[in-house]
């Protein structure tokens, strides 16, 4: 096998969930594709590093000059409830099923002291920042999955959140226990999402 093309296989295998048969028929995929393709398919690939980056308000994506999100954009849905999830692909998972209508906060992750992930590398600050100058956010549904470092990251925010006049919530126990968000079935998010548990 030509080296050149060793390499984008092992490029490819690298990415998360990609084995290395996959990693071959993508290969030889775009081996064999035009031009025309390889060309786009290139371009939009610098265009990852070059034009998307943080929305300002919910550190979810955006693109281009934007500095807010579409979500955090959209002036029709529900003020007064933010939801908290680790990361991206958490909240695509939550919209993806039409279920929430409010805004977003991402954290870029849950506390971990083991992968070096503290309090002080999330974006805690910003979301107490959030909720303590926006008096429109009446609940906190906290999203986090449901394992160890979820429970702690959930448990922080019970601690710390700035004001004592909004409702917490959880989701229900119908995700699997140390599972993640955006690997369960619509069904269980669905029920998990409407069932959510308030805080005491």
């Amino acid at each position: 096998m030509p080296e050149t093309l060793k390499r984008l296989i092992d490029f490819i295998s690298y990415m998360p969930g990609i084995g290395e048969k996959t990693a071959v028929k993508l290969a030889f995929f775009l081996l064999k594709a035009n031009s025309s393709y390889m060309k786009n398919f290139a371009r939009e690939l610098e265009k990852l590093q070059t034009e998307v980056h943080d929305c300002q308000v919910c550190f979810g994506l955006t693109d281009g000059n934007r500095t807010v999100c579409t979500i955090c954009a959209d002036e029709n849905r529900d003020k007064n409830v933010l939801c908290v999830v680790e990361d991206y692909l958490d909240m695509l998972s939550i919209e993806r099923l039409g279920i929430f209508h409010g805004y977003y906060h991402i954290l870029g992750g849950s506390i971990s002291p083991i992968h070096g992930r503290m309090p002080n590398t999330l974006h805690f600050t910003e979301l107490f920042d959030r909720v303590k100058n926006t008096p429109d956010i009446t609940e906190l549904i906290i999203a986090t999955n449901p394992n160890i470092e979820g429970e702690a990251t959930n448990l922080y925010i019970e601690e710390n959140i700035p004001r004592k006049n909004i409702s917490l919530t959880r989701l229900s126990k119908g995700l699997p226990n140390a599972g993640y968000i955006e690997y369960a079935d619509d069904i269980t998010l669905i029920n998990a999402f409407k069932g959510r548990i308030r805080k005491e």
